[in-house]
């Protein structure tokens, strides 16, 4: 395996000390507490990464910054609140640690296409199979 094309993907992979096993690392923090405030110095030292190099390294392979990161996971995880668990916007933003109904509402918007009644609504009219969050 590791002479065939995938080689050398394969190999860093499996170096403790890979960029992206470093990335993964902080990947793992990220999700653990994405609902509290990013912590760049505290992800970076999670990953054995300085802070500069977590933010170079983590773009490089995800093609988002760590705070793109949080963001998208806080808000699909409010996405799956208001559609899976029937939470209105407001509670679903501050569950997963937005402060501010309007920022929540405008980077949901952003993401997604439609404010969150709007796109839950149409997620909710959608046969089952279809509907994803």
């Amino acid at each position: 395996m590791l002479t065939g094309p995938h080689g050398g993907l394969l190999s860093q992979m499996a170096s403790v000390d890979s960029h992206l096993n470093q990335v993964s690392r902080a990947i793992a923090a990220i999700r653990k507490g994405f609902q509290g405030q990013l912590r760049i110095d505290e992800i970076a030292a999670a990953s054995g990464m300085s802070a500069s190099s977590l933010h170079a390294h983590f773009k490089a392979i995800t093609r988002m910054t760590p705070l793109e990161y949080q963001k998208r996971l806080r808000l699909q995880e409010a996405r799956r609140l208001m559609l899976a668990d029937g939470a209105n916007a407001g509670n679903a933003g501050y569950a997963v640690g937005y402060d501010s109904p309007s920022q929540f509402s405008r980077e949901y918007r952003r993401l997604f296409g439609a404010p969150p009644r709007q796109d839950i609504e149409r997620l909710q009219a959608m046969p089952d199979s279809a509907a994803a969050y």
